[in-house]
């Protein structure tokens, strides 16, 4: 921001504040003098004409005639006559209401309307003093009353509102030309002394920016004045005397630098393929961590293509590797999109993991969602594969959440950024469980765990669970308890899978002809369905015969 900006930053609301404070308070003085003499004057005219209706009343009262209507009659019409004698100007109207809101006197044609009368004679029977407001006749108006008792009469003296306040707004139109006048003045004023003041400065800039652009180091500033702008000028000076001898020296840095990036950049490009970025980026950082593990825990994902033995002995080498190359593209993309990192490829399986080297808070949502973009991206994968006469591919996905070591892995020679421990052992157990269950995607009681953390999260995913199973893996003792999920739900589906949890629960509590209920409705509802027909079998055979004490219903697999 240029120093003259600065001044006006500074200085200008300074003016217009001072100038705005002392413009409010005349407006304010002037405008209160003469609404308090509209005021006064509306008051002293309303206590005239309360003095001429009592002294008529007075005059009857002496001469006997309060009971005489004819005579009141007169009395009424008099005080009428005064109330117009006092008008001032045409817009000014005074009237009377009688306690019903019926017009009894007025100075000049009126017509209270039938939405008027009511908040008018609340704001009458109610007695207020001073000045009043009150939409009459179709006008907003401002006015004074009194409640004469001998005639049961509110009299009332009023005037339009925008004629009571006509000066005011007058003084106010005023006040604002004046401080807008006022304010322009000053900014002109003000303009001329920034300017004055800054002249020097801007030759300093110029000569500056000449200099850069054309590197010129010959080029000097003019010292102009013998104060702070002169001394700044007379350092510039000196300085690019330095910088001038410097300069071959700057030069030559500079282009050993550029040449330096450039092949940094052509390296980090060709291990980015094989490295995952974030894990360049921190041993860029940190160099001195490249050979040290750490424990963390994190959530790994398998994923496989199922038979593909078969598929490949059906293809020639040419097509298989196109097509394994357009699998792994999009099933890696998705992986990536969802911050996680791709592992290594085991054949024609997957391995990613999500939690390092950077830690996030969905890092055990993201894989679930990456498993269901994975069989919704592997949907268009086979829509390709049918318009050029392949075979389709049929993926399972196992994923686990759990500690494990993460770092550098191998030799001085040959070094992988990986993953190990039993929690990667169990992920590739749920993959190849997927079969056995017959569903694409299994996940692990620890992911499961994890999501209900994450349970606002979850919920806005709108995903759906299903607990299929509590097996102990080839190789385990302890049973884990396996989830299936899905995004999007059959209206069945929607039905069945909640009876199929509820069937479980039961199952776990050993109640087998309660849960066999269970699993028949789900049944009804989703006619074959492999994981209900599996668990009403079970159900049938252990309401017939018992399971022994400490049963726990753990499957134990025997194969991998």
């Amino acid at each position: 921001m240029k120093l003259r900006v600065k001044i006006f930053l500074v200085v200008l609301p300074l003016i217009i504040v001072t100038l705005t404070l002392s413009e409010t308070a005349s407006y304010f003085h002037a405008v209160n003098g003469v609404t308090r003499l509209a005021r006064q004057l509306l008051g002293f005219k309303l206590g005239e004409l309360e003095k001429y209706a009592e002294k008529q009343w007075e005059l009857l009262v002496e001469n006997d005639y309060a009971g005489r209507p004819g005579m009141v009659d007169a009395a009424e019409t008099a005080v009428g006559m005064y109330a117009r004698s006092i008008i001032l100007s045409d817009t000014e109207v005074i009237f009377a209401l009688d306690t019903e809101g019926n017009t009894v006197m007025s100075s000049s044609p009126l017509n209270i309307l039938p939405e008027e009368k009511d908040p008018l004679l609340n704001k009458l029977g109610a007695g207020e003093q001073g000045l009043l407001t009150a939409v009459i006749d179709g006008e907003k108006r401002v006015f004074q009353a009194f409640f004469f008792t001998p005639f049961q009469w509110h009299i009332v003296i009023s005037e339009k509102s925008d004629v009571f306040y006509r000066d005011a707004n007058q003084i106010a139109v005023q006040t604002l030309i004046t401080l807008c006048a006022a304010a322009v003045l000053a900014v002109i004023l003000l303009f001329l002394v920034a300017r004055r003041l800054t002249n020097p400065l801007d030759k300093i800039v110029k000569t500056m920016n000449t200099i850069t652009e054309s590197s010129d180091l010959s080029s000097r500033v003019e010292v102009e004045y013998r104060d702070e702008t002169g001394n700044l000028a007379h350092t510039f000076n000196r300085m690019i005397g330095e910088l001038d001898r410097a300069y071959g020296q700057i030069k030559r840095y500079a282009f050993e630098a550029v040449l330096a990036g450039k092949k940094e950049e052509r390296i980090r490009h060709i291990f980015q393929k094989y490295v995952p970025n974030d894990v360049i980026e921190q041993f860029s950082a940190s160099p001195e961590q490249m050979l040290t593990g750490a424990n963390r825990e994190l959530a790994i994902l398998f994923s496989d293509i199922r038979s593909f033995t078969t598929i490949s002995e059906g293809m020639n080498p040419g097509d298989l590797v196109n097509s394994l190359n357009r699998y792994f593209s999009g099933q890696v993309d998705v992986i990536m999109n969802r911050n996680g990192i791709v592992d290594k490829y085991i054949g024609d399986a997957i391995m990613a993991f999500w939690g390092a080297p950077r830690k996030r808070n969905d890092d055990a949502l993201q894989p679930v969602l990456a498993a269901l973009d994975m069989i919704d991206i592997l949907a268009g994968f086979n829509e390709q594969q049918r318009q050029l006469n392949k075979p389709e591919f049929r993926i399972g996905i196992g994923i686990n959440y759990g500690e494990v070591t993460v770092g550098n892995i191998g030799s001085e020679r040959k070094m992988d950024y990986t993953v190990i421990g039993d929690p990667v052992n169990l992920a590739s157990r749920l993959e190849g469980l997927t079969k056995t269950y017959q569903t694409e995607i299994l996940i692990s009681e620890g992911i499961y765990a994890e999501l209900r953390k994450l349970a606002p999260d979850v919920r806005a995913q709108r995903l759906w669970f299903r607990l299929l199973d509590t097996v102990t893996v080839k190789g385990k003792t302890r049973g884990v308890k396996i989830f299936t999920v899905k995004r999007v739900l059959s209206p069945a589906e929607e039905r069945a899978w909640p009876l199929h949890n509820q069937g479980m629960e039961l199952y776990y509590r050993r109640s087998f002809p309660e849960a066999a209920a269970k699993f028949r409705e789900v049944l009804a509802l989703l006619p074959g369905d492999f994981n209900g027909k599996n668990l009403l079998n079970r159900c049938t055979a252990y309401a017939e015969n018992l399971p022994p004490e400490g049963w726990d219903g753990v499957e134990v697999m025997k194969t991998k």
